[in-house]
């Protein structure tokens, strides 16, 4: 099978090309995929596995399947999607592509050499489209985490891009031990389907330094929808402006959350690491 390594800011991928069929994985054959993706520029493996098969909807290019390294298949990636609207573009010889996940559709557009725009639609606001399991106003979670009477952080934004994010407003990122709080708000029972953790410092209305810490993922380079997460999340606590540059361990994602038609735009760079063939491991 084609295997295509690709990353966008850093947030690393091993594309799998189905095409025409389509593509079933166990874990196992998960796991020998993200190891094949290592030997690239970092060596650092795989964050997903994406699987490209055939349009399922009319007007969709492809049909794209995202696996985490643990085996569970989610709904979005935006940084993916991006890669994978590259490819076909690069294919049709043309500067637009339609990516179909879970989620829908996404538009995407080049906007210059390597570089990629996607339109990641209307975010999920209300507590139910996070999920969430009680009922609580999104835009401030009653979440602590750290002493009573002194958290070490306190009341996150949540926002579902296609899969659930909360976002953490901090003085100084690189103060927090992500390794250590990641894990317990991604397996907080508040989540009943986890929970992506992003901790966001704000530079300017314009600017913001971003780690994620992605559920069954860990702490990656960049996270495409956690950059669109934050941004909402920082406009809806009026905090942000509506277009900033999210400045991630990877590169600099532009994410814009457009006020004429509610629609998250995305854009930054790719990168095509290497091209080979893959022979999975036996389920």
């Amino acid at each position: 099978m084609r295997l295509l390594q690709m990353n966008g800011c850093g947030n690393r991928f091993a594309m799998l090309d189905a095409r025409p069929g389509t593509l079933s994985l166990a874990p196992a054959q998960i796991g020998s995929a993200a190891d094949s993706a290592r030997g690239g520029p970092n060596n650092a493996g795989a964050d997903q596995i994406i699987g490209l098969e055939p349009g399922r909807s009319p007007g969709a290019d492809v049909f794209m399947r995202i696996w985490n390294a643990d085996g569970g298949e989610v709904g979005a990636c935006g940084n993916a999607t991006r890669c994978a609207a590259w490819l076909l573009m690069e294919e049709q010889h043309g500067d637009v592509a339609v990516v179909e996940t879970e989620a829908g559709l996404l538009k995407a557009w080049r906007t210059g050499p390597m570089q990629v725009s996607v339109d990641m639609g209307e975010p999920r606001l209300d507590w139910t489209q996070i999920p969430l399991a009680e009922k609580l106003d999104t835009r401030r979670l009653e979440l602590e985490i750290g002493p009573l009477g002194a958290p070490i952080l306190h009341t996150p934004g949540a926002v579902s891009m296609g899969n659930p994010h909360c976002v953490f407003f901090v003085d100084d990122v690189n103060a927090i031990n992500i390794p250590a709080i990641g894990p317990m708000v991604e397996n907080h029972p508040l989540f009943p389907e986890r929970v992506n953790v992003g901790f966001a410092q704000i530079i300017a209305r314009d600017r913001v330094r971003l780690r994620v810490w992605e559920r069954s993922a860990g702490l990656t380079l960049a996270c495409g929808t956690g950059a669109c997460a934050a941004l909402v999340a920082g406009v809806r606590r009026g905090l942000l402006d509506r277009k900033a540059v999210m400045v991630m361990d990877g590169g600099e994602l532009t994410i814009e959350w457009r006020a004429e038609d509610d629609h998250v735009i995305m854009a930054g760079p790719i990168e095509l690491e290497r091209e080979g063939s893959i022979a999975l491991a036996a389920a």
